[in-house]
């Protein structure tokens, strides 16, 4: 097994909001390479910037962010709220897997609050799937297959609910508490999105909020903070749960 961990998630920020603590544990403790990718680069996350300002903005924090635990940015320039499972995508997001190579991908839940985070669910799973196949897009140039299926793993959707807000429990937690400060460096950097909110909400709401959900996941499971995740097993999927044994599966109460 490669000892590569690629998270690819609809927008910049979302790895640090979701998933960073998990990313920052495998990278510290284990040695992993770690890759970020975001579909889009955020074109519609301001009111003050036009969307080729705020994307070039957003593309650098989310490069800035990675670098600071020595992690790899990506983006596949779709554009926000037109992220849409097709072949357009999937031909870029087989190509981003294939040249990453990861053993293990994490991506957004299947239900969540936004289109944009369930069709990129979708894609990331399809191109898990089709990355080993020669046959898939063979005529796009996708590069050298993978020799098997990724390990797969959704993150809790926003706020732990689907679109209905009924809530999506986890499979398991893993522990984030010593590397919380870490986590929370990473997402300030993305300070486009942080002073937005500063502006419009009077307070680090950002930053506050993506405590506050950890420290409701670390309750649920016996610690202080914990990230959920769910694990893809469906047919022909790896069914070992690797980041579990790597940093400690925690049950959910």
């Amino acid at each position: 097994m490669t000892r590569t961990i690629f998270a690819i998630l609809a927008h910049p920020d979302d790895a640090e909001f979701l998933c960073a603590g998990t990313l920052i544990r495998l990278k510290r403790e284990h040695g992993w390479d770690v890759h970020i990718a975001s579909m889009t680069p955020g074109d519609c996350g301001s009111v003050e910037h036009g969307p080729q300002e705020i994307s070039r903005v957003r593309r650098a924090e989310g490069a800035h962010a990675a670098a600071l635990i020595g992690a790899h940015y990506h983006c596949a320039e779709e554009r926000d709220l037109l992220v849409v499972y097709g072949d357009t995508a999937l031909e870029k997001v087989t190509r981003l897997v294939r040249q990453v190579r990861p053993s293990v991908l994490i991506t957004h839940s299947p239900t969540d609050y936004m289109v944009d985070h369930e069709q990129t669910s979708l894609i990331v799973r399809a191109a898990a799937f089709g990355a080993p196949i020669p046959n898939f897009l063979v005529d796009r140039k996708l590069g050298t297959p993978l020799e098997h299926i990724p390990h797969l793993y959704y993150c809790d959707p926003i706020e732990g609910k689907d679109p209905v807000g009924r809530e999506v429990p986890p499979g398991f937690g893993i522990d984030i508490g010593g590397v919380i400060d870490v986590k929370a460096e990473m997402l300030a950097r993305h300070a486009s999105q942080r002073d937005w909110l500063m502006k419009h909400h009077g307070m680090d709401q950002y930053i506050q909020a993506m405590r506050d959900w950890g420290a409701h996941r670390g309750q649920q499971c016996g610690v202080q903070v914990a990230e959920g995740f769910r694990q893809h097993l469906g047919h022909s999927y790896p069914q070992d749960n690797v980041l579990g044994k790597l940093l400690g599966e925690l049950k959910v109460r």
